[in-house]
């Protein structure tokens, strides 16, 4: 090699790895890693549940086009890839790389020369859930892309999708028309639609997205504009008769999944009113429909739940409809910046979706009831697996993603309270923090902030709506207006070795509903166990509360397989002459009934005893 071609290289090198120090300093959030309890689950869930999946199982769904009976087997792949992928981003495990990578490719050799890549039948194809099957496998097959850079994976993507415009479309048939609950199933492709247009810039697909957009406010779609006013559990009819059909609008999981294409399509358009659209509807779910544990639904339908949870229904708290819930607060978390969709996912993740994984990580249940015992769920469409098993561990590998954000490059903002750490650029310099709590057990969260040199920039903290007294100090120093359901910034010179110290409080609240009862400590919901041995856990009783109404629970070391555990002062029975005070427990719900045995009983509202001599005529 010539001198001058030696230099040239040389050259190159430090041009390459000036090039790397400035991509390493763009601003951002580089890494997370989640510690504790909340680590050891989502660990599970990777290890038990994600890397266990049979993926020739699920894949060689597509290896025939056989489907008559309009079943979903086709969603199983791109929902586990998507939870699977993102529990990459979090671990860099090289094993499920090569699962993933392997899954993918050999989904690709199924896809047809027409671009079909579906398991229907030519005469079935578009009814049912073909369309919703064709969703799924458009978002596994881009978030494959986005990780691996494999253009065939885009490149078989857009066909899938241009298949789909030949078949839909102006002058060809109404989206709404087919696939299940008012077209809402089908309607909800308008998601990955946006992803194809952002990586592409084909024209057609946003001229298709807008397309759809009138189509679903069609007379007989669900217009889901139109009727962003009505509560979402009286939008239509409900057809009691047959309610696992096309007719019944209020199927609350695909509703979900339509909103959150339509806040990706505001993304593109930057059309505003569509967020508030949303923003009115996600208000409405929460007013009317999420319980005590994040979630809602039962027979997977909204049914202005909120007001009826005291009563036993079935089929409770899809675990499909827990994590949508948790993607549609994420997306405008992410689009508005308010904490009250920090809030949300905070309350359904301890709760509801914690709760969905058996103690051991292997599976994810479909229904779980606020009372009872848990089970595992059906094999689905001919597969060992069902739709919840499938779909749940994307609500895991959300919290590493959500823990921590960057509304701008100037600003650190602490979303998720939890044992754990990060590495973040902000303003220019990199800035590593370490959160040491055991929250949402305790109360207090200790942050080190230590950037590599000294720089401004603001940390926010998010204080939770429920937290009524809140205290900020750093290095000691008490920080002023705290308020909750907001954040509180800090921006100043930050140092390395500066600490934050955030005091919640964790008072527990007794909520009253229906002549029942139900204790909240923080974002976590308290339920009885059988396993503790103190009592039937569907015993009438009172508590005993301070001025303020708050209940004084003393935590306890926890039994084997429970997180945690506290000890209540109640008044017991029904027999005033015999009345007498005694102390029994209660867990978090997420351990509630968590060894998915039948002989064990679990209950979150309990039973309140009333007085006639004092009790409201």
């Amino acid at each position: 090699m010539k001198y001058g071609s030696i230099l040239a290289f040389f050259m190159l090198l430090c041009v390459s790895g000036v090039l790397k120090a400035a991509k390493n300093e763009t601003n951002g959030i580089k890494s997370v890693q989640i510690k504790g309890y909340v680590g050891q689950r989502i660990d599970q869930c990777i290890q038990e549940r994600v890397k266990k999946q049979d993926v020739d199982e699920i894949v060689d769904v597509f290896a025939k086009q056989d489907e008559v009976r309009e079943r979903w087997g086709t969603e199983f792949w791109g929902k586990w890839v998507q939870g699977a992928i993102g529990s990459y981003d979090y671990t860099k495990d090289d094993d499920l790389y090569r699962l993933i990578q392997y899954s993918a490719r050999k989904l690709l050799s199924y896809q047809l020369p027409d671009g079909y890549l579906g398991n229907y039948d030519k005469d079935h194809q578009l009814k049912g859930w073909d369309v919703w099957g064709r969703k799924y496998t458009i978002l596994g097959l881009l978030r494959w892309y986005h990780l691996s850079g494999d253009k065939k994976a885009l490149k078989a993507a857009c066909r899938l999708m241009d298949y789909t415009m030949t078949q839909l479309g102006e002058g060809k048939a109404h989206i709404y028309a087919y696939g299940c609950y008012k077209g809402m199933a089908s309607l909800s492709i308008l998601e990955p639609l946006m992803f194809l247009y952002n990586d592409t810039k084909e024209k057609k697909y946003l001229d298709f997205a807008q397309w759809m957009v009138r189509d679903m406010e069609e007379p007989d779609g669900p217009q889901l504009i139109a009727k962003a006013d009505v509560p979402v559990y009286e939008r239509f009819p409900v057809p009691f008769d047959e309610w696992w059909s096309k007719n019944n609008g209020q199927k609350a999981y695909e509703m979900m999944s339509c909103y959150v294409g339509l806040l990706e399509l505001s993304k593109v358009m930057g059309n505003t009113s569509y967020v508030d659209v949303v923003e009115k509807v996600v208000r409405n779910i929460m007013d009317e429909e999420i319980n005590v544990c994040g979630s809602g639904a039962a027979n997977e339908c909204w049914y202005r739940g909120k007001y009826r949870q005291t009563i036993p229904a079935y089929n409770m708290m899809e675990t499909c409809v827990g994590f949508t819930w948790m993607q549609i607060n994420q997306r405008l978390l992410q689009m508005t910046g308010k904490a009250v969709y920090a809030d949300n996912l905070e309350k359904t993740f301890f709760n509801a979706i914690l709760a969905a994984m058996k103690d051991d990580g292997s599976q994810i249940v479909k229904y779980t009831p606020l009372e009872g015992y848990r089970m595992e769920g059906e094999d689905q469409c001919g597969v060992h697996i069902n739709c919840c098993n499938a779909n749940g561990p994307r609500a895991f590998a959300m919290i590493p993603e959500i823990a921590y954000m960057m509304p701008d490059d100037n600003t650190l903002r602490v979303q998720f309270y939890s044992s754990s750490s990060a590495r973040a650029v902000v303003n220019g310099v990199e800035v590593s923090v370490e959160q040491v709590t055991t929250y949402p057990q305790g109360g207090l969260i200790t942050l080190h902030v230590t950037p590599a040199r000294a720089r401004q920039f603001a940390v926010e903290l998010r204080i939770p709506s429920w937290s009524a007294k809140s205290t900020v100090k750093v290095n000691g120093q008490a920080v002023q207006n705290v308020r909750q359901n907001a954040y509180c910034r800090i921006d100043r010179v930050w140092q390395p070795g500066d600490k934050i110290e955030l005091e919640l409080d964790m008072r527990t609240r007794l909520v009253e509903l229906n002549h029942m009862q139900s204790l909240q400590r923080g974002p976590v919901t308290l339920a009885r166990d059988s396993r503790f041995r103190d009592g039937d856990v569907d015993e009438c009783c009172s508590f005993v509360t301070d001025e303020g109404g708050f209940v004084d629970v003393i935590p306890v070391e926890a039994p084997q397989g429970l997180w945690m555990a506290f000890k209540v002062v109640t008044l017991a029975g029904s027999y005033r002459e015999n009345v007498w005070k005694r102390y029994i427990r209660f867990c978090d719900f997420a351990s509630a009934g968590n060894t998915w045995n039948k002989n064990e009983r679990y209950r979150v509202w309990i039973p309140k005893t009333i007085n006639a001599m004092t009790e409201p005529r």
